[in-house]
Parts: structure tokens; sequence; C-alpha cells
């Protein structure tokens, strides 16, 4: 009988490719806003790459003690390409739970990235090599490999639920995690969003934007206005 605190998970059901691929033209704003906001972890999980990254993968979840990353190496063996291991750290700041030499293993076996709700270390490193990792922050102590953890279980990460296989995408905004079973109408809404917005953004330029809304809003909520 598996013990709690000490469980690994090899087979997670991932969506059709198609899906996530379909996310990676879309930013994190689109896709929080056809969610009502939800779904966007807390806005200390940031990259520490250089601006301009956008990774979008299967979430590979790693549930870890927030000083500890033995189940952070074993996920690294057992996760597929295109995976993004997204890792819960109680987003303790005490230890770093990954660093340069993580990410270059990772990278070789073609894992899409890393997300930490915790901290990393090798900052300037990770930034230079254009591996995505989205953390905390960084900090020089580094971690432990005794345990406990759990690999693909359902956990929290900067505060949303993650179940193994949900869409994770991240950007210079952060990070949304998209699940699994609702991605495919959150792909087809997100991308009428993101339509809508560059028809704004034409009418701005052609002073056609109609405004109107915001009086009627404001007339609704009994605004008084003095001249």
């Amino acid at each position: 009988m598996a013990e709690n605190g000490f469980r690994i998970n090899c087979s997670i059901k991932r969506i059709d490719q198609s899906i996530i691929e379909g996310f990676k033209a879309l930013p994190t704003a689109n896709i929080g806003d056809v969610m009502g906001r939800f779904g966007a972890m807390d806005y200390a999980i940031k990259s520490v790459n250089k601006p301009g990254i956008h990774v979008v993968g299967s979430a590979f979840t790693v549930q870890t003690h927030p000083s500890d990353n033995l189940m952070v190496h074993k996920a690294m063996d057992l996760a597929q390409p295109g995976d993004i291991i997204v890792i819960d750290a109680c987003g303790d700041m005490g230890n770093a739970i990954l660093g340069e030499i993580m990410c270059h293993y990772a990278k070789f076996r073609g894992i899409s990235g890393y997300i930490v709700d915790g901290p990393v270390r090798d900052l300037k490193r990770i930034a230079d090599m254009d591996y995505p990792v989205f953390a905390k922050g960084g900090t020089p102590r580094g971690p432990y490999k005794e345990g406990p953890g759990e690999i693909n279980t359902i956990i929290s990460c900067g505060g949303v639920a993650v179940k193994p296989g949900d869409i994770i995408v991240g950007d210079d905004d952060g990070v949304v995690v998209v699940p699994k079973e609702d991605a495919k109408q959150i792909l087809k809404e997100a991308n009428a969003h993101a339509e809508k917005e560059e028809e704004i953004i034409t009418s701005i330029y052609k002073g056609k934007w109609d405004r109107s809304w915001i009086d009627e809003t404001l007339n609704q909520k009994g605004c008084v206005i003095f001249d």
C-alpha cells in the first residue's frame, strides 16, 4: 500500500497535442479573462528569464518538502518531452528547489520548463540559457535530497489547484492553469477574445472605439458627476 508522502504516479492522461499547440498563440491575460479571472497563479511566481518568454505544456506535478528536491529529480527522469514540471514547495523561500544543472538536464530531456512555488538559484545562468523557469525568487541556499514528496498528485501551486495533465501557460505576466477537461472550450473562447481585442485596437486608431458603456455603467451605479 502506498504511503502518503512517498507516492509516484508514472502514468498521467495528457490531452490532444493539437489543443496544447493552440494555446501557444495566446497570452495568459486572454486565457485568464475567459476563465472568469480564475486560474492565474499568485503574482509572485514570475519568469526568471529575459522578457519575451512564453511556454505551454502539460503539467507534470510534484509536491515536495519546502527544503527538498528528491522528487523533483525523479520527476525529471519520468516527465515526457513537452511536459512542464510544476512544483508545490509550499511557497517557502528558505531553500532553492532547483538550479542551473537541473535546468540543463531538463532541457536535454525535452522538458519544456519549470514552475516553482518557491525559490530557485543560479538566476543569471538560467536567464542566459533561455530555459523557461517561473519561481517566487532566488536564494543561494541549496536543497536537501531526502524527501518526502509525491509525483503526479493534485497539488496547489501559487494558490491554484493543478492536476497532472492540465495545461500550463506562462509568459511575462505570470502563469495560468487551464483545466484539461475544459481546455478545448477555453481555447475557443480565448481565441475569440483575442480577436475581439485586436478589433478594439484597430477601432482606437480609427477613432471609432465605442466608450458609451462607461457613462451607462456610472449611471446605473447612481454616480453623480459635477461640472
